[in-house]
């Protein structure tokens, strides 16, 4: 079996709505090594699971988050928007905390105040791109860094040196052998995201990605143990 740590994105989301504890609960059952979330805060403060900036797509509700106090949300999805803390005691585990909408350094301190309170440290790590993890890295300096890259020319070391990620997460299409070198090379580990075929898992796995975040968890899972 290969190494390649496997991450369930938003949860479960071909079986069970993304970003939902239940979702959670359905990747962990799977076997995910780690779990893959969104979070954006309410107009109180609050972190909480979703991927958008309203309601509308998963919920039904064309309500912006932002303008909506955590209470509100819970009353518009009935519950089914979990916190960020509710959502770190169901996954024991690792946790990628993904953080859409650039948020700003007072944000990311609330969201890294809530994993601190959660006693969730040592088991969570951040991705989005070079802004939202600048300001998490402001808000943080012990914090563990996916930086999110979405182009073939590679990061500035100065961005690198500011930002000190442990990882560059790459659109799974971008990665060839080249790259996946050069990565190592510098010393980071590589993470790609979303790959949902067997044939592109293989060659990812084939060529010695450290982590893959995928909707189809299972089809990972039966890949990596097949050894690409």
């Amino acid at each position: 079996m290969l190494n390649v740590t496997a991450v369930a994105h938003r949860g479960d989301p071909y079986r069970v709505r993304e970003n939902t504890l239940d979702s959670l609960r359905s990747a962990l059952a799977l076997g995910a090594d780690a779990v893959e979330i969104d979070v954006r805060l309410t107009r109180d403060g609050v972190p909480v699971l979703l991927h958008d900036e309203t309601l509308k797509r998963l919920w039904e509700q064309d309500r912006p988050l932002r303008a909506l106090s955590a209470a509100e949300v819970r009353g518009l999805t009935e519950g089914g928007v979990p916190t960020l803390a509710e959502a770190l005691a169901v996954c024991e585990g690792r946790v990628m905390l993904d953080l859409p909408g650039r948020p700003d350094v007072r944000a990311a301190r609330r969201i890294a105040d809530v994993v601190r309170e959660c006693g969730a440290q040592d088991r969570v790590y951040y991705c989005a791109d070079a802004a939202a993890m600048l300001a998490v890295r402001e808000a943080d300096p012990t914090a563990e860094i996916a930086l999110t890259w979405t182009t073939l020319a590679p990061p500035r070391p100065a961005l690198l040196d500011a930002v000190r990620p442990r990882w560059l997460n790459y659109r799974f299409a971008l990665v060839d052998h080249a790259l996946a070198e050069r990565v190592h090379r510098g010393g980071h580990l590589l993470s790609v995201w979303t790959p949902d075929t067997r044939r592109s898992m293989r060659r990812l796995l084939d060529l010695g990605v450290d982590s893959i975040t995928t909707n189809r968890l299972d089809v990972l899972l039966e890949a990596r143990l097949r050894g690409g």
